[in-house]
C-alpha cells in the first residue's frame, strides 16, 4: 500500500488524500490513467506511457495537467518517498470537478492523482509458470484505444476469470475474433512458429509493453505478423501469452480448459520473457 500519494499539487499520506465529490472522474469515469512498471529502480517505457497519456487526453479533449518534464519529476519524488525499487507507479487524470451533469463544461482544470506500490512483479508465480485463460464476449465501448477509467466490463471479466480458477479473460467479438484481455494484450505463437497479436485499432488498447515486445521479437528474429486471430486459432496454437505493465509476459497454459501446446511455458514465450526483463533492468534514458 502506498505510504505517500500525490493529489492535485500535494504529496500526502494516503489516509489524508481526498478528491472533490463532483470530480468527473469519480462521477462519470471521465478520466484516463497509466501504469508504469518499475524494476531495478527503472521506470520502464516512461516515455511511451507519457505519449499514450497525451494521446488519451487529446482524444477526450482534456489538457495535460503538467508538462512532461514535471510529470517525470513527480514520478521520481513519489518513488523516493515510498522507497519503490520494484513495483509500479499509477497516474490518473480526470477532466476536473464541476456540478454533476452529463454536458461537458468548458474550461475545467484537470485533476491529477498518482500513487505507487512496492511489488516484485517479475517474481509472480503467474509470470513464471503461466495461468489458465477463459473467454467472454466483448461488450465494451468502441474506443478501447483510449485508456479511460471506465473499466466495469473489464472488472467483471477479470473477476469471472479468478472465480473460474483462471488468471485472465480474453474477450471475443461477434466474429469469434480475440480482441484483448481484461487488462492485457493477447498473443499466440502458431504451429509454424509465427508470433501473432492484433493490430492496434479502436478495438484494443495499444499496449506500451506490447510495443516493446514487438520490437524485441523483431530484433530476436522471431517471425511476426500483426493481425487479428480467432479463438479457434488460439486454441490450436503452440503457445499463448498476454502482456501489460503489471502482468509483464504471462504465459497462457490453457484457454477455456483446452491445453495450449504442452500446457507449459513455450520456448518463444520464455525467450521473450528473458529479453524483456533484460531490457527493463537496463538503465533507461528519457528522450
Amino acid at each position: 500500500m502506498s505510504r505517500f500519494v500525490y493529489v492535485n499539487g500535494r504529496f500526502l499520506r494516503r489516509h489524508e488524500a481526498t478528491i472533490d465529490i463532483e470530480d468527473r472522474g469519480f462521477n462519470f469515469g471521465d478520466s484516463v490513467y497509466e501504469v508504469i512498471f518499475m524494476t531495478a529502480g527503472n521506470l520502464v517505457d516512461e516515455e511511451g506511457h507519457l505519449d499514450r497519456l497525451e494521446y488519451s487526453l487529446g482524444e477526450l479533449g482534456i489538457p495535460m495537467p503538467k508538462s512532461r518534464a514535471t510529470m517525470s519529476l513527480l514520478f521520481r519524488e513519489l518513488v523516493r518517498l515510498n522507497g519503490i525499487h520494484d513495483g509500479f507507479v499509477y497516474m490518473q487524470v480526470s477532466r476536473g470537478a464541476a456540478p454533476r451533469e452529463h454536458l461537458i463544461p468548458d474550461g475545467l482544470s484537470p485533476s491529477l492523482m498518482m500513487m505507487g506500490r512496492n511489488v516484485d512483479l517479475a517474481a509472480k508465480p503467474s509470470v513464471k509458470n503461466g495461468v489458465p485463460v477463459i473467454t467472454t464476449p466483448d461488450i465494451r465501448w468502441a474506443r478501447c484505444d483510449i485508456k479511460t477509467t471506465q473499466l466495469i466490463a473489464n472488472c467483471l471479466a477479470k473477476s469471472d476469470a479468478v472465480r473460474a480458477g483462471a488468471g485472465e479473460t480474453w474477450m471475443v467479438d461477434e466474429n469469434g475474433v480475440v480482441t484483448e484481455g481484461s487488462s492485457s494484450n493477447a498473443w499466440i505463437v502458431t504451429s509454424e512458429g509465427k508470433l501473432l497479436t492484433r493490430a492496434p485499432t479502436h478495438e484494443i488498447l495499444n499496449g506500451i509493453t506490447r510495443r516493446t515486445i514487438i520490437s524485441l521479437a523483431k530484433k530476436a528474429g522471431v517471425e511476426f505478423e500483426e493481425r487479428a486471430f480467432t479463438l479457434d486459432e488460439a486454441k490450436v496454437a503452440d503457445e499463448a501469452f498476454f502482456t501489460s505493465a503489471t502482468s509483464l509476459i504471462t504465459p497462457a497454459t490453457s484457454i477455456d480448459g483446452e491445453k495450449i501446446g504442452n500446457g507449459k511455458v513455450g520456448p518463444v514465450t520464455a525467450m521473450l520473457q528473458k529479453e524483456y526483463l533484460q531490457f527493463s533492468r537496463a538503465p533507461q534514458t528519457a528522450k
